[in-house]
């Protein structure tokens, strides 16, 4: 449904520094740059396996709280995601684990980015 997705941040060399190093575990890497001499406006970073579908922009950072949630293939890379967004300076907003509140299957963990945004991991396949 939804093909990608952007927003401005506070510190473009932080946040993408940050988001490399937390989507790593995941395999997510960045894909795709624009510059601000490109666009003639923002640059632009675009993180993704096969084409980019996250993007992070320079600019005036959003207000108020942003989630965002990347679908993983097992409940490990979401450990390892968890484990890498904190080394990398993410607050922890909910360590990895079930929630089956919302389903059985259901297992996530969640960090708060440097813009103060909700970056969650989540694996939707039963425990092994």
């Amino acid at each position: 449904m939804i093909d990608h997705i952007g927003f401005p941040v506070s510190d473009f060399a932080r946040s993408r520094a940050f988001y490399e190093a937390a989507l790593a575990p995941l395999g997510i890497k960045v894909v795709m740059e624009v510059t601000a001499e490109e666009t003639g406006a923002a640059a632009h970073c675009g993180f993704g396996i096969a084409k980019p579908e996250f993007w992070i922009t320079s600019g005036q950072p959003l207000t108020g709280v942003l989630h965002v949630a990347f679908t993983v293939g097992d409940r490990n890379a979401v450990d390892a995601f968890h484990a890498a967004a904190l080394k990398a300076g993410a607050t922890d907003n909910g360590a990895p684990g079930p929630r089956p509140h919302y389903h059985p299957d259901y297992y996530a963990a969640f960090v708060i980015d440097p813009d103060g945004h909700n970056i969650e991991a989540v694996c939707h396949k039963p425990a092994a």
